[in-house]
């Protein structure tokens, strides 16, 4: 493994956690990819718990209350696709990296549509996922604007990083919050899926399907009926618009 870059991932984890311990849940049955994960990631300055199976996974998660969970897909006993459901429906906010060696867009969209943040193929690059890592971890501890967003009965507060939509909470992922909170702070305009997949997941590539699934979510959840959209148009061609209450 090279050594050259661990000093730097170290200063740059401790300029962004100030000090706080941040612990990654690793869940994968192969020792040696979950070996190579937690010592990356230990490199970076993170606190790493891991996990072998699906099972165990839940256990460590509620044991450890991680700041984020690096998950495989194909894992013994539970899979990780419910493994995610079911660290979703305790912590919707938790951030979930699916981690697998199931590439095909099918198998990502699955991941997607479980609740996974993000999805990353074996084989693939610590380094890479060390970064994809602390993207999520900063979009959910970083410093954001004190102004609460409102539109179309939503409101979104980005500092207690909540949102509403005619006064009952919404319960959003990482993802769908970060995306919500880009469409109301830039209205009526036509972004693509290029743009937000720069501008909200921090990718300058990456599988332009994980964009139309979260935008599938989110509508499910803010959308009177998701099926007729009226506050996140598709332009055809182009990509996607918040009309809110234009």
């Amino acid at each position: 493994m090279p050594r050259g870059s661990s000093r730097l991932d170290q200063a740059g984890a401790r300029g962004l956690y100030a000090g706080l311990v941040t612990r990654v849940l690793v869940v994968d049955d192969d020792a040696t990819v979950a070996d190579v994960v937690a010592a990356y990631l230990e490199r970076a300055g993170l606190d790493v718990a891991r996990a072998a199976d699906g099972v165990s996974a839940l256990a460590a998660a509620e044991a450890s209350a991680p700041d984020a969970v690096v998950l495989d897909l194909m894992l013994p006993g539970l899979d990780g696709i419910e493994v995610c459901r079911r660290l979703r429906a305790h912590r919707p906010h938790l951030p979930v990296l699916m981690l697998t060696a199931r590439g095909e867009e099918d198998d990502r969209v699955l991941g997607l549509e479980a609740g996974a943040d993000d999805y990353i193929v074996k084989p693939f690059s610590p380094r890479e996922l060390v970064l994809r890592v602390q993207a999520v971890l900063r979009r959910t501890a970083g410093p954001r604007a004190s102004t609460v967003l409102e539109d179309a009965g939503l409101s979104l507060d980005p500092v207690a990083h909540r949102a509403w939509r005619d006064g009952h909470e919404l319960q959003l992922t990482v993802r769908e919050f970060d995306l919500l909170h880009w469409f109301l702070a830039h209205p009526r305009v036509v972004h693509d899926r290029e743009t937000l997949l720069r501008e909200v997941w921090g990718w300058e590539v990456g599988d332009l399907s994980t964009v139309t699934v979260h935008v599938r979510r989110l509508r499910e959840k803010i959308e009177a009926d998701p099926a007729r959209p009226r506050l996140i148009a598709t332009v055809f061609g182009v990509g996607y618009r918040w009309d809110g209450d234009a």
